[in-house]
């Protein structure tokens, strides 16, 4: 969820159809806190390379799902939690012709019942900011797993801070002992992290 991130799309003239179409359903209903084309367009690169299951958190209107969807390769399922029933609703539409995504209504927790994930987006819940709890790598991705937390400005310094004090939900992912994880700037004011489960040795 990024501040102002349906606008970011003013000047935007190439993008896939079915970000185009949750786009429009956005802004007619007055939803302004779409991922912003820096963010789908990793997204969309990232979803490329999942073989069977994607998961997010945060559906919105559907703009970053449908980066994702736009990505995946054919025969691979998309599942989406949105925590607001009429955003749920209106996202479901956008879909309503894409049978391998499922949109579930309710705390992000729920994604939790389709996994575990070959990528899977923490952009409503799980990411470790707010108090809302984060999720667990280990068991909401398979091995080599991808997990995607974004919306963070770029480091400039170790440790990272924000606010003037550590910032502890970077690190909390930077340095999670199931993932090797980097710091992707997207933007001179924005960043993501991006980390990949690590594999069992043996």
């Amino acid at each position: 969820m990024s501040l102002a991130g349906t606008d970011a799309y003013a000047a935007e003239v190439q993008l896939p159809p079915l970000v185009r179409r949750a786009l429009a359903v956005a802004r007619a209903h007055g939803f302004v806190h779409s991922c912003r084309p820096e963010q789908g367009r990793l997204l969309y690169t990232l979803a490329g390379g999942a073989g069977r299951l994607i998961g997010e958190t945060g559906t919105g209107c559907g703009v970053g799902l449908a980066w994702l969807a736009e990505g995946a390769r054919p025969g691979v399922r998309l599942v989406s939690v949105e925590r607001d029933a009429e955003r749920a609703r209106l996202a479901a539409e956008v879909f309503a012709e894409r049978p391998e995504v499922e949109i579930l209504h309710g705390d992000w927790r729920r994604i939790a019942e389709r996994g575990p994930y070959d990528l899977l987006v923490l952009d409503g819940g799980g990411a470790a900011k707010g108090g809302d709890g984060a999720a667990d790598p280990a068991r909401l991705l398979v091995p080599g797993g991808r997990v995607v937390v974004d919306d963070f400005t770029p480091a400039t310094g170790w440790p990272p801070r924000y606010g003037g004090e550590v910032d502890r939900p970077r690190m909390h992912w930077l340095r999670h002992p199931d993932l090797d994880t980097v710091e992707l700037p997207l933007a001179g004011d924005l960043a993501a992290l991006v980390g990949v489960r690590r594999r069992e040795r043996g």
